[in-house]
C-alpha cells in the first residue's frame, strides 16, 4: 500500500500516539503527547496537528470527548518506515529463549509455536512447507513392557514421529538396538518413499518379525502423507483474550473460529515472497480479524524449502519488537531445520 508522506512534526506526533496507544490501549489526547513526548509544543498546537491527521485518515476519534486512536493507515505508515530503516535486526534474547525452549521438546513445529506465543504473548502460527524429499536420519526401537516397542523416526529436518508397535516378546533391548542400528545404516539418507520400497528386502534380517517391518512402513507412509502438503500449527490461541480489544465474547469467538481454518492461515502466512511481511487490519481480508495484524518471517527447511513463522495480535502491537523477535526465531529455526 502506497502511503503519502506527511511533514516531520506530524510524523513525530503520530509516532508518539502510536507508541502510547500500544502501551495503554486508551485513546490518546493532546495533553498526554505534550507532557510525555513533545514537551516543546503546546497542547493547542498538538490538537491542531491531530485534527489534520484525522482528516488525512491517520487517526480516529472513538467518542466526541475522547482522544484519538491510530487507524490501520497510521500503522501501515509506521511499519513502512520501520522496514525502510535498513532492515530488521535479530533479537538475540528471542533467539536464545526460542532455542532453549525447543531443545526441551521433541516436536520442533509444535514447540516452535508454543515458544513464540510465550515470548511475544500473542497468538503464534508456524507453517511447515510440504517436503516431498524428506529423508530419514535416524530410526530407533525402544523397548516397552509386554511385547511392545516405541518406534521413533527422525528426519533430516529434525522432525520426529513416533508410534508404539507390537514386537516378539523374545526381542529384548539388545535385539531392538541391533535392529535399530542395522536399519539406520541402510535407510539413513533415503526418502520416505524409498524406505517403504526397501523394507521388504530386510524382513528376513530381523528375526522374521514382520510386525516391526509393518510398523516402520505404516509410520513412514503416514509421514509421507503429512509432508506432501503445507501444514500450519497454532500456539497461544487464548492469548488474544488478554487484550481489551477482544473482551467482547462474540468478537473473541469469531477470532478463534478463524484459527480453525488452516487454509486461511496458510494463505495469510505464505502470501509474500519477502523475508518479512506485515498485514494490518483490513489488509488481511478477514472481517473477523479487522482489528488484528499478522507479522510473519520466513525460515529455511531442508533443501531449499521456505517455511513461515508469524504472530497475530491487535493492530496496536509493537511492530519493531515483534519483527526483531521473529527475525531471531526464524534464524534459529533455519539453523535447526535447514540443509
Amino acid at each position: 500500500m502506497e502511503i503519502p508522506p506527511i511533514d516531520a512534526r506530524k510524523e513525530r506526533i503520530l509516532r508518539a500516539i502510536i507508541d502510547d496507544y500500544v502501551l495503554t490501549a486508551l485513546p490518546v489526547g493532546s495533553r498526554t503527547i505534550s507532557r510525555k513526548y513533545e514537551t516543546s509544543l503546546s497542547s493547542a498546537t498538538i490538537r491542531n496537528e491531530m485534527s489534520d491527521l484525522e482528516e488525512l485518515g491517520y487517526l480516529a476519534q472513538p467518542h466526541v470527548s475522547a482522544g484519538r486512536v491510530p487507524s490501520p493507515k497510521a500503522y501501515r505508515l509506521y511499519v513502512n518506515e520501520l522496514l525502510a530503516q535498513g532492515g530488521v535486526k535479530q533479537d538475540p534474547e528471542a533467539r536464545e529463549f526460542f532455542s532453549q525452549r525447543v531443545r526441551q521438546m521433541e516436536d520442533v513445529v509444535t514447540s516452535a509455536a508454543q515458544a513464540i506465543s510465550e515470548f511475544t504473548r500473542y497468538t503464534a502460527v508456524v507453517m511447515m512447507p510440504k517436503q516431498l524429499d524428506l529423508r530419514v536420519s535416524t530410526l530407533q526401537l525402544i523397548p516397552m513392557p509386554r511385547g511392545a516397542a516405541l518406534l521413533v523416526i527422525i528426519t533430516d529436518t529434525g522432525a520426529i514421529r513416533d508410534t508404539v508397535i507390537r514386537v516378539s516378546e523374545s526381542l529384548d533391548g539388545d535385539g531392538l538396538y541391533a535392529i535399530s542400528r542395522m536399519l539406520t545404516e541402510r535407510l539413513a539418507g533415503r526418502t520416505l518413499q524409498e524406505v517403504q520400497e526397501m523394507l521388504g528386502a530386510y524382513s528376513r534380517q530381523i528375526g522374521g518379525d514382520g510386525r516391526v517391518i509393518q510398523g516402520i512402513a505404516d509410520l513412514a507412509s503416514q509421514m509421507a502423507r503429512q509432508s506432501a502438503t503445507d501444514t500450519v500449527t497454532v500456539g497461544g490461541s487464548h492469548n488474544i483474550l488478554n487484550y481489551p480489544e477482544y473482551s467482547d465474547v462474540e468478537k473473541a469467538r469469531a477470532f478463534l473460529s478463524v484459527l480453525e481454518e488452516k487454509e486461511k492461515l496458510i494463505a495469510l502466512l505464505s502470501g509474500s515472497e519477502k523475508a518479512f511481511s506485515v498485514r494490518i487490519g483490513p489488509e488481511m481480508g478477514l472481517p473477523e480479524m479487522a482489528d488484528c495484524s499478522v507479522v510473519t518471517a520466513s525460515y529455511q527447511v531442508g533443501q531449499g524449502h521456505r517455511g513461515f513463522v508469524g504472530v497475530i495480535g491487535p493492530t496496536r502491537m509493537p511492530y519493531g519488537k515483534v519483527l526483531s523477535a521473529l527475525s531471531g526465531i526464524g534464524g534459529a529455526l533455519s539453523d535447526m531445520l535447514g540443509e
